[in-house]
């Protein structure tokens, strides 16, 4: 599917960050966006800036994705895309060293917005999605692309909710492309590294060159319009489907 004017997307957690770089690498190819965010002033401002909508939704609340959904489609028609970069990285051990478990709520939080915020945002496009007509000669009608992590794989020290969250979208992968194969709807995930997101931004420059030294190659955060130009990559190419694409410069993480 090639990016152009008639292609219409939505991007949770398009306010900033990795959803913000997909936002302006989508809307720089002539796409219309819908930016899905809680950060209303600097998702109404980026909006402005590419020409795009937003709407303010938590995506772990199934009503206020339907209500997003619905704006969405109201504003733009019928999205092709749907990128969810929507999602939160805290700390918490098992046990902590004072030998309290960890927080039920804590870990039902973070399930709940990255892992089933996902899902409740990818199936409510594919409903939409496999209503559209054909936009490729193989009959392709939409693409969803989840935002994993390496966490899902290499999950560290205190990670526990957040990998099993980062796992669970890894495992959604495949059923779901399968299940929506027959309606031309692809399913891709790209599991990022250790990428300069407006949360490791925010530490000290001896901090973020450490742990881009951690990366193999090449040696430094990643710069989220990578993380743009795969997720429109995935778009444009059609064979890419059911996998989840590691962007990490070969990164394995250590414990802690």
């Amino acid at each position: 599917m090639q990016i152009s004017s008639e292609t219409r997307a939505v991007i949770t957690g398009g306010a900033s960050g990795l959803g913000e770089a997909c936002a302006r690498n989508l809307a720089g190819g002539g796409a219309s966006v819908c930016l899905f965010d809680l950060n209303e002033a600097r998702g109404r401002a980026l909006a402005a800036e590419l020409g795009g909508h937003f709407v303010k939704v938590d995506v772990s609340d199934p009503e206020s994705v339907e209500a997003g959904f619905a704006a969405a489609r109201k504003a733009q028609g019928q999205e092709h895309v749907l990128i969810n970069c929507a999602g939160i990285g805290v700390a918490a051990k098992t046990v902590d060293k004072n030998g309290k478990p960890h927080d039920a709520k804590f870990f039902e939080r973070v399930i709940r917005i990255n892992l089933i915020g996902s899902f409740l945002c990818a199936s409510r496009a594919a409903a939409g999605m496999v209503t559209n007509a054909p936009v490729t000669a193989d009959g392709e009608r939409g693409v969803i692309i989840n935002t994993a992590s390496v966490a899902a794989f290499d999950g560290q020290i205190g990670q526990i909710a957040y990998a099993a969250s980062k796992g669970g979208i890894v495992g959604m992968t495949l059923p779901m492309a399968r299940d929506l194969s027959r309606s031309g709807v692809r399913v891709v995930s790209i599991a990022p590294g250790i990428f300069k997101t407006p949360m490791l931004a925010g530490l000290p420059d001896e901090v973020q060159a450490s742990l881009g030294a951690q990366v193999p190659f090449p040696s430094r955060l990643g710069d989220p319009a990578e993380y743009g130009a795969m997720a429109r990559h995935i778009v444009e190419n059609s064979m890419l489907n059911g996998e989840t694409i590691r962007l990490d410069g070969a990164i394995r993480m250590a414990p802690k």
